[in-house]
């Protein structure tokens, strides 16, 4: 190949590769969003759940109201953490952290026995939780109110960020308000807020309908269904084997 031609296909092979390398870039932040403050609930037909909120520590003095250092230098003493989280109606499984954009941020996970009473735990107050179950399903409603805006100072926020609720739900969704475009993977909802409007306490309103028959529920009867279909075809072939083998026996 002459080395203009080959210079020019080159060429044109790199800027295939660059455009392919910012098609896959702008995918994957698609699918990775950042957000600076999420509640994502694991519900159960029962109405319990286990409940992860995944914050930075600036989020958390700001939103909630609570004490908090955030220079994310200073040491996290999880215990704080653990105190400030555990309530009556919400136990504390675990509190982990890690830094992201210069802030440190916290998972802290929750077991709740009944999510209707949530709200009254103080790091959850602002929301109220309703379930309901009308006819054969379970309506789950949750609405966020106003923020404690308490004033953090300089963090790095530039106003681009986030915070969602993300609902994890046990059996088919038949209605939802989290938009058209708004299941992820199946029964897994989003809904998202501009940080900036979250502190000015405007309401972020929640519903999701399922029906009352979890997945889980429905996969093990169909297996044990199949089973048991998968047994009866087994004994009915063995029944007929020692028949057949009878019948040539007398013959």
């Amino acid at each position: 190949m002459p080395s203009g031609v080959r210079s020019r296909f080159q060429a044109l092979v790199l800027r295939a590769l660059l455009g392919l390398s910012i098609i896959l870039a702008s995918a994957c932040g698609g699918l990775a969003r950042q957000y600076e403050y999420e509640e994502e609930v694991y519900l159960s037909i029962d109405g319990s759940a286990s409940v992860y909120v995944n914050a930075s520590l600036a989020a958390l003095v700001n939103l909630r109201g609570v004490d908090l250092k955030t220079d994310p230098a200073a040491p996290l003493d999880r215990d704080v953490v653990r105190k400030i989280y555990g309530s009556d109606v919400a136990r504390v499984v675990r509190v982990s952290a890690w830094r992201r954009f210069g802030r440190r941020f916290v998972q802290v996970r929750l077991q709740v026995d009944d999510m209707t009473k949530l709200g009254q735990a103080p790091l959850f107050a602002w929301s109220t939780y309703q379930i309901d179950r009308p006819d054969d399903l379970v309506v789950y409603r949750q609405r966020l109110g106003a923020s404690a805006a308490r004033p953090v100072g300089s963090v790095g926020w530039n106003g681009s960020e986030l915070v969602a609720v993300r609902l994890h739900l046990p059996s088919r969704i038949r209605y939802h308000n989290a938009g058209a475009d708004n299941l992820k993977r199946g029964n897994i909802l989003v809904w998202e807020q501009r940080l900036t409007d979250r502190q000015a306490g405007k309401p972020l309103e929640i519903e999701a309908r399922i029906e009352r028959t979890s997945i889980l529920y429905s996969t093990l009867m169909l297996f044990a269904v199949s089973g048991g279909l998968a047994l009866l075809v087994m004994a009915l072939i063995i029944w007929w084997v020692v028949r057949k083998g009878r019948g040539r026996v007398k013959n």
